[in-house]
């Protein structure tokens, strides 16, 4: 949450000239509503059901740079789709940082607490190792630009994949 995700994706699939799709973007379509009304109205459950049938449906779909919610590894089916499609990038961003990006929005169900930085803190010590479980590329954001996330990457898969 807040390490730019949805950003970045859009930026990168620009370079690549590739599509971009984000699986909250696609929740959001296939309900015609919004995110904190999907976790009012079905629970964390619901909304993760939703989210993996998203994910699924959208790495169908060729040349796209998918941004996913940062709770989707917290389902292994979920972890296990993404392991089988390379490459993924794990846009790492401290706790600090997140907090400073997110801190004013009210679009995050999860944080709509009384310390969302205590909540962040918590997300990342639990997300962070099957982050790394399914991650092919790591790249760091603290303090960086969207554009100089993007390059980053590009440069990385093309040192590891050979890609322009």
């Amino acid at each position: 949450m807040g390490a730019g995700k949805s950003s970045v994706g859009r930026r990168l699939a620009s370079l690549l000239g590739y599509e971009f799709a984000d699986t909250d973007a696609e929740v959001e379509r296939r309900t015609g509503v919004d995110i904190p009304y999907v976790f009012e109205r079905e629970g964390e459950a619901g909304f993760r059901e939703r989210e993996r049938q998203a994910l699924e449906s959208l790495l169908a779909r060729p040349a796209t740079v998918l941004a996913t919610g940062g709770g989707i590894v917290t389902q292994a089916p979920c972890r296990g789709v993404l392991s089988q499609h390379l490459p993924v990038v794990y846009l790492h961003a401290t706790v600090d940082q997140q907090y400073e990006r997110v801190r004013y929005g009210k679009q995050r169900p999860l944080l709509q607490e009384t310390d969302p930085r205590a909540v962040l803190t918590a997300l990342f010590e639990q997300r962070a190792p099957w982050y790394l479980e399914v991650a092919d590329l790591i790249v760091h954001t603290d303090g960086q630009k969207v554009e100089r996330v993007a390059h980053q990457i590009v440069d990385k898969l093309d040192d590891a994949y050979g890609q322009d």
